[in-house]
């Protein structure tokens, strides 16, 4: 292929998306801030650039995977965006609508197609490539990307406005918290009251009350006591925290989603923002008085 591809930030989650773009047999340029994070790639054949800006100075498309907001429109605006061979950048974090904007107006400005493609599925599905692939971008761009961002799995295409697909990204990750509060509430109480938390999780499974906690979550990470599922409570918060900013915006109450942002506050001061995200369980097993396993 003589398209260059470019990705930046390649650790939990952009590691394995760029290892199945290897697997594809795309040519790419690599870059992270861990030196560590890219010399698996590079064994891979992948070529290592010196900062971000290098990146996009190699490659016609960047892909970006980096934690934070402030990261990605830093990362974006200092040093992506200066590079002179870039002609579309995508991003693949979770970063809310308001950067998205002003990343894309700074993209636009210097005659750079921006994307935004937040995904969801986990550090398993970036492997597998069994990602939900959420798009926003212009119509004519779409097109373009999408061959790429379908390497990661299956891809919703939501519109042209820049953020459209972060607010599809807030939602699902709003839910996902959700569902593991109120799991570790409902299996704590038959815990406690005499039922096997594995036999509770089955008949919630075969039932009404099935959700992506007690089917994925509770098996692997809680039941075992690894809590090791692999994504943190820090970024689970900071993923809430702007679900709630933008419901509050668009004024949309989120009485609910209130109570799981203090669940994860109080997670985050418990356990650490590097903690996983199933420890919200933790803190209800020590209020409840009983461990879920």
């Amino acid at each position: 292929m003589d398209q260059v591809l470019g990705f930046v930030g390649v650790g939990r989650m952009g590691g394995p998306m760029a290892n199945r773009l290897l697997d594809a047999g795309h040519t790419l340029c690599v870059f992270d801030t861990n030196g560590e994070a890219v010399k698996p790639l590079a064994a891979r054949g992948a070529k290592v650039a010196s900062s971000a800006e290098d990146v996009a100075s190699s490659a016609d498309m960047v892909l970006i995977s980096l934690p934070t907001p402030p990261i990605v429109q830093a990362v974006c605006l200092n040093s992506v965006l200066k590079g002179n061979r870039l002609k579309t950048l995508i991003d693949l974090s979770t970063t809310g609508p308001s950067v998205a904007s002003v990343v894309a107006k700074a993209a636009s400005e210097r005659g750079v197609s921006w994307v935004d493609s937040p995904v969801s599925g986990g550090i398993g599905g970036a492997t597998k490539g069994t990602l939900a692939v959420m798009v926003s971008c212009r119509k004519d761009t779409f097109p373009v990307v999408d061959p790429v961002l379908k390497t990661f799995g299956k891809t919703f295409y939501v519109g042209e406005k820049p953020g459209l697909a972060q607010i599809a990204k807030l939602a699902n990750n709003l839910l996902a918290a959700a569902a593991i509060v109120l799991s570790s509430e409902a299996v704590a109480m038959g815990v406690k009251a005499g039922l096997d938390a594995k036999t509770l999780c089955d008949i919630i499974n075969a039932g009404s009350g099935r959700n992506s906690a007690t089917q994925d979550k509770f098996p692997k990470s809680v039941i075992p006591r690894t809590f090791d599922f692999g994504f943190t409570t820090g970024l689970s918060y900071k993923d809430v925290r702007l679900c709630l900013d933008e419901a509050e915006a668009l004024g949309v109450p989120m009485v609910a989603g209130a109570a799981v942002r203090q669940m994860l506050a109080i997670t985050n001061a418990k356990f650490g923002p590097d903690s996983d995200f199933t420890s919200i369980a933790r803190v209800v097993e020590e209020w409840a008085g009983v461990e879920i396993k």
